[in-house]
């Protein structure tokens, strides 16, 4: 029988603030629970949200962002992973300072979660481990 990998997850850095506690609590929530974490960094691009996740091979894509911008940024990067075959199926998930309007519009979008502050870690952990559960199946 062969063994199943770790869920890995790229978490990364959206727009232009530097506000990485929160991303930095979730990565470690993550990794606690047993999934590969693989950090991207701050203010990071549609195209390289692509190229990570191919090359990182991710079940799971997690984008934090605590300045504006979110209705320009998060839809650019969903947009980018839609039109590459690599991508497509790979859920997004969006962390950070979220009206709750712009969150619904988010998940209406396609974004499979999205998660505020004092957001439940034990949540997050349970939400993306069903979403990379239901892309193996």
């Amino acid at each position: 029988m062969a063994e199943r990998r770790p869920v890995r997850v790229l978490l990364a850095k959206a727009g232009l603030d530097g506000h990485n506690r929160g991303i930095q609590l979730v990565g470690k929530a993550l990794r606690d629970a047993g999934m590969e974490v693989v950090y991207g960094g701050l203010r990071i691009t549609p195209p390289e949200v692509v190229e990570m996740s191919i090359q990182e091979d991710v079940d799971v894509v997690g984008i934090s962002i605590f300045s504006g911008g979110l209705m320009t940024i998060v839809p650019k990067i969903y947009q980018a992973m839609q039109e590459n075959e690599a991508t497509r199926h790979i859920p997004l998930i969006v962390g950070g300072i979220v009206p709750p309007a712009e969150a619904e519009e988010l998940k209406r979008m396609g974004i499979k979660g999205v998660f505020g502050p004092g957001s439940d870690l034990d949540e997050i952990v349970g939400f993306v481990r069903s979403l990379a559960g239901s892309r193996s199946s």
